[in-house]
């Protein structure tokens, strides 16, 4: 009977744990003064930060354009984790679906964002082929003069949706299947690891430069490719999409076209 009661008593001590670690980004975030100018330090060391605990547990972390100079910190990015399962096709609070855009785990607006040492995760299950509304975007950087270390981001399609603004992710983990990383920010990737999960049809990026006048694009500098393919490359989601490698070491599952024009020639440009 010790024994039974001993068990229990460490089952509700891990739940809380996980409990307390669901709701400690978001109450911090929200902690932190409109407009402020000083560095904010958010640190975890919990073996697993998971924002999906249970139903009860469930949060989204959203750093709004008044929360600036934030920085969260991890342990590590193998044991401090940020997780949620939204899809586009999932069904807000308004009864209409999300759509990508709020599809994302965790989204900044905030600029001077900083991240060390945390894995942003959206657990969706990988898309079937044919599938709609599946994007699952695990990060959303719409905010300026971001910095990322060291840190991982997982999912399968539309895993990491760099918006706009200018980042630099150093060190870094992406793994998706089709457009996992998209959007239409100015960011250097250096020294980062991009893996493709394996899917019908894959394409690391997907860039959206409108205009020869944009200011915006990927580099990808000292990077590795690897995974299972085929893959592209990149699709042209703009018509003057600008994606950049080089340095990079490339697995043999890239295609030899390497690009794809999105059904559309004028994006050959």
């Amino acid at each position: 009977m010790h024994i039974f009661l001993k068990r229990i008593f460490s089952h509700l001590l891990l739940a809380l744990v996980f409990i307390l670690a669901s709701i400690f980004v978001v109450q911090k975030v929200n902690s932190t003064p409109f407009l402020h100018s000083q560095i904010v330090l958010i640190r975890r060391s919990l073996t697993h930060l998971q924002l999906s605990f249970d139903d009860s547990s469930r949060e989204k972390v959203f750093i709004p354009y008044t929360k600036p100079f934030i920085t969260l910190q991890g342990f590590n990015s193998s044991t401090t984790i940020i997780a949620w399962n939204d899809t586009a096709g999932k069904k807000g609070v308004d009864n209409n679906p999300l759509g990508t855009y709020k599809s994302a785990t965790i989204a900044i607006d905030a600029p001077y964002f900083i991240a060390k040492n945390i894995t942003f995760k959206n657990t969706s299950p990988r898309p079937t082929p044919g599938s709609n509304n599946s994007q699952a975007v695990a990060l959303r950087i719409s905010g300026d003069a971001a910095v990322f270390m060291g840190c991982q981001f997982l999912g399968a399609q539309d895993t990491l949706y760099d918006h706009k603004g200018r980042h630099f992710f150093q060190d870094c983990y992406v793994e998706g299947s089709v457009d996992f990383i998209f959007g239409n920010g100015l960011s250097m990737y250096r020294n980062c690891h991009l893996h493709a999960i394996g899917a019908p049809y894959q394409a690391i990026t997907a860039q959206n430069r409108a205009n020869p006048l944009d200011d915006s694009g990927f580099s990808f500098i000292n990077c590795k490719v690897t995974g299972s393919g085929p893959l592209y490359l990149g699709r042209a989601w703009g018509t003057f999409s600008r994606v950049i490698y080089s340095f990079t070491y490339m697995d043999e599952l890239v295609l030899p076209k390497g690009w794809n024009d999105w059904n559309d020639p004028k994006r050959q440009l």
